[in-house]
């Protein structure tokens, strides 16, 4: 097992957590964001002394890659490498809306065949989603997607499907089946990161800290349109 600061910073929401052996031994939340340029450097100074004061080493730093905020997403990914290079430790990219779904998966009882999908918002009826099982498993990649009454139906006439994300709210006039489920005040959150953080640390897989860059929702302008085409 390992020690691994966690840093989230996609949405308006700014965290950052330490976890150690798989259970989260420190966390700094703000919700009243975006403010992450403030408050990210604050929070991170205050994991790294917490490490150091308790001669914990520190074997990874996981942050995550988005989709999400053009802002946010740089400045959590400029901090995490930083970071990275400061203490010569390896990088751990994680997709924003599988941490998004780590809280649903742990603590709703959901039926067994049952998928989730998180959203990201982006603009008007528009969002970023994937959808997975309940074992995390992608039934459908991350896509950008305009949803209107007929989204997802090829998945909701056969299983129920539960919506959660700061995207979700907007959709749920739209997607009115009855296996459409919705699921509050869920956030991708950094104490929700360690679970597909240790599975990454012990498949050693590893970004490019040099190279290594988010997936910003600004992207979003670009696949819509190629779709439209």
């Amino acid at each position: 097992m390992s020690c691994i600061l966690h840093i989230e910073t996609s949405t308006s929401v700014c965290s950052v957590a330490v976890s150690e052996d798989g259970h989260t031994i420190f966390t700094k939340e703000d919700f009243e964001g975006p403010s992450h340029a403030t408050l990210l450097g604050v929070f991170v100074d205050e994991a790294l002394s917490f490490v150091d004061s308790h001669a914990i080493p520190l074997d990874a730093v996981a942050v995550s890659c988005g989709p999400g905020s053009y802002t946010g997403l740089r400045i959590g990914v400029s901090m995490a490498k930083g970071i990275c290079y400061g203490r010569n430790i390896p990088l751990i990219g994680l997709p924003t809306l599988e941490v998004m779904s780590v809280p649903v998966l742990l603590y709703q009882d959901l039926p067994e065949n049952a998928l989730i999908c998180p959203m990201i918002d982006a603009r008007r009826m528009e969002v970023y989603a994937a959808i997975y099982d309940r074992a995390l498993n992608t039934v459908r990649k991350t896509s950008a997607d305009i949803v209107d009454e007929n989204s997802y139906l090829e998945y909701l006439n056969e299983r129920p499907v539960y919506f959660f994300g700061n995207g979700a709210d907007k959709c749920k006039e739209k997607i009115t089946h009855p296996n459409a489920f919705f699921i509050d005040h869920i956030h991708p959150l950094a104490k929700m990161m360690f679970p597909l953080a240790e599975k990454a640390m012990a498949d050693s897989k590893f970004e490019d800290v040099a190279y290594f860059e988010p997936f910003y929702l600004k992207e979003f302008v670009a696949t819509v349109a190629k779709k439209q085409l």
